[in-house]
């Protein structure tokens, strides 16, 4: 499919050079769907912002924006 392109979606990995960190309250969602949707991505949330970065990868894959790749989800050390 032409024109689509490839998301990644992780919560908590170390930086990478294609990353988008959502937040749930600095900017509204659709700045993080108009960021993603013209380059490879990788959308990464903590906490709350989570359910953010959901809804932007779903909104990219329902209008034919992304294709997703990959889901990862991990936890801190809290020591």
């Amino acid at each position: 499919m032409e024109g689509v392109n490839n998301i990644n979606i992780a919560v908590a990995e170390t930086q990478k050079k294609n990353r988008i960190q959502v937040s749930n309250t600095k900017k509204p969602l659709f700045f993080y769907v108009n960021l993603a949707k013209h380059n490879e991505v990788e959308l990464s949330g903590l906490g709350m912002a989570i359910s953010t970065v959901v809804s932007v990868a779903e909104i990219l894959k329902n209008h034919g924006f992304a294709v997703e790749k990959k889901i990862m989800t991990s936890t801190g050390d809290k020591g």
